[in-house]
C-alpha cells in the first residue's frame, strides 16, 4: 500500500491504493494471475463494459439497467447485454462440446465392449457343453452353473476396470482443461464410471450364463 509501479507502456507512475485477489483473465482454465486495475477517469476508453451484480434472476433486470444506463448517459450506446450465465455457456461451449462427443465415444464404446464380451461367453458356453453337462449330470445345481459362468466372466471385466483405473489416474492430467470444479481423479466420477461399467458387464455375462444354467443334461452330453 501506497507504493508506486509503472505499467507497460506508461511514462508515469502509478501509486498503489489497494490490493485485489489473482482472477481469470483470459480463460476459465487458466490459473489465477495477477491484475492491476486503474481509474476510469485516468484510462477512458470509449468501448467498455459494465458488471452489475444483482440478488435475484438478472433477466427481468436488464431493461431496467438499460434504462438507468440511458438516464445517466443519454449518448452512451448499450450494444451488448448479457447476463453472468450467458457469458459462462459462450465460454464453456467448445468445452462442452467435447465433453459431450467423448460422453457418445465412451457410451459406443461401452456397447462394443458389451456386445464383445457377451460374445466370448456365449461362444465359451457353447465349447463347454459337454463339462457343463457332466457337471449338472453329477448334481450340480442350476443356480451353482450360473454362478461358475458369471464369475469366470466378472473376473475377467474387474480386471479390466482396475487396469482402466489405474490408466485414468495416469492420464488424468491431460483432460485437466476440459474439468471444471472436479479433479481428474475425483472418486466420484471413477466410482460412477466403474459402477457403470461393471452394471453392463454383468447384463452381458447373465444371459450366457443363465443359458448355460438350463442346459438338460442329457441333450448337453449328446451335443458334446
Amino acid at each position: 500500500m501506497g507504493k508506486r509501479i509503472q505499467l507497460p507502456g506508461e511514462k508515469f507512475e502509478r501509486q498503489v491504493i489497494g490490493v485485489a485477489r489473482t482472477a481469470n483473465y483470459s480463460t476459465l482454465a487458466e490459473p489465477p494471475q495477477y491484475c492491476v486495475y486503474v481509474p476510469l477517469e485516468q484510462s477512458f476508453s470509449d468501448a467498455m463494459t459494465l458488471y452489475v451484480r444483482t440478488r435475484g434472476e438478472p433477466g427481468p433486470l436488464m431493461a431496467a439497467i438499460q434504462r438507468e444506463i440511458r438516464t445517466a448517459g443519454p449518448s452512451i450506446s448499450v450494444n451488448d447485454m448479457r447476463t453472468g450465465r450467458t457469458i459462462i455457456d459462450n465460454a464453456l461451449f467448445q468445452v462442452r462440446m467435447g465433453v459431450m462427443l467423448l460422453g457418445v465415444f465412451g457410451i459406443l464404446a461401452l456397447a462394443l465392449a458389451s456386445i464383445g464380451l457377451y460374445g466370448v461367453l456365449a461362444f465359451s458356453v457353447a465349447q463347454r457343453t459337454r463339462e457343463i453337462g457332466v457337471r449338472m449330470a453329477l448334481g450340480a445345481a442350476r443356480g451353482r452353473v450360473l454362478h461358475l459362468i458369471l464369475g469366470e466372466g466378472m473376473s475377467v471385466v474387474a480386471v479390466g476396470v482396475l487396469i482402466g483405473l489405474i490408466a485414468s489416474l495416469l492420464s488424468g492430467r491431460l483432460l485437466n482443461r476440459l474439468l471444471y470444479g472436479i479433479g481428474a481423479a475425483d472418486p466420484i466420477s471413477l466410482a460412477a464410471a466403474s459402477c457403470t461399467l461393471l452394471a453392463a458387464a454383468a447384463l452381458a455375462c447373465y444371459w450366457p450364463a443363465r443359458r448355460a444354467s438350463r442346459l438338460d443334461p442329457l441333450v448337453a452330453l449328446r451335443q458334446g
